[in-house]
């Protein structure tokens, strides 16, 4: 499996390319502001050709790029229904530091040509690679986690886990649509249910595995000991 991965645009998104190896289709997932480029270099080093774009939520910091890449390689874009909105109208899920950054900008935004919506536990076939989608709210209303078997290196699956989880942290709940209850809910039932030898792919830093998280993580150790999680220290995200 092929799979190129770099942080984009002044929120440090990361965007990543999959695909089962050179030459081949790929997806692309989450091209946050300034990602068009990593995307093409990507893509023409390896000799790729992107048929879908993936979402995991609808953040600005995500989707900014989601219609320009889309619409370069025809190709088709995926979110959850309740993050739908925020395709066309990204500014109204954003945090007051956010709306600042751009204060003076003449920015647009619409939805792809096309765009089809996800499901939870849906596995959809794309560019020769099964995604498991896990709705994950809390981040924001339609947050999705996607898992794709890798098999190799004692790794059962790669889990892109967008803003849900991080190394170390988890995403922040404080934004329009964010719901710290549903975000505790969907660590518990969603992460915490998963195999050790996951690696996560976040939305922001650095990779991490389940086993590590479970294992260090202040948000999920105080899940597994029946706390409210409230007490850790940071969150991350937009």
């Amino acid at each position: 499996m092929l799979i190129a991965g770099f942080p984009a645009g002044p929120w440090g998104t990361n965007c990543y390319v999959v695909a089962t190896g050179p030459g081949t289709e790929c997806v692309v997932i989450d091209p946050g502001k300034d990602s068009t480029a990593g995307v093409d270099q990507v893509v023409r080093e390896h000799k790729l050709k992107p048929v879908s774009v993936l979402v995991t939520h609808g953040h600005i910091d995500h989707m900014w790029c989601v219609a320009p890449v889309a619409g370069t390689y025809d190709a088709t874009a995926w979110i959850h229904p309740n993050d739908r909105h925020l395709l066309s109208d990204p500014l109204s899920g954003m945090s007051r530091e956010s709306e600042q950054m751009l204060l003076g900008g003449n920015y647009s935004f619409v939805e792809p040509d096309d765009v089809r919506e996800l499901a939870d536990l849906q596995t959809i076939e794309l560019a020769g690679l099964d995604f498991v989608v896990d709705h994950t709210p809390g981040h924001t209303q339609g947050s999705v986690t996607f898992r794709t078997p890798y098999g190799e290196q004692d790794i059962s699956e790669i889990m892109f886990s967008g803003d849900l989880l991080f190394a170390g942290s988890i995403g922040r709940t404080d934004l329009p649509g964010g719901d710290h209850p549903s975000m505790l809910r969907s660590l518990r039932e969603k992460v915490l249910t998963l195999r050790d030898d996951i690696v996560v792919l976040p939305g922001h830093g650095d990779q991490t595995s389940i086993g590590r998280e479970r294992a260090t993580n202040p948000f999920l150790l105080d899940l597994i000991d029946d706390q409210d999680g409230t007490t850790a220290p940071i969150t991350r995200g937009l």
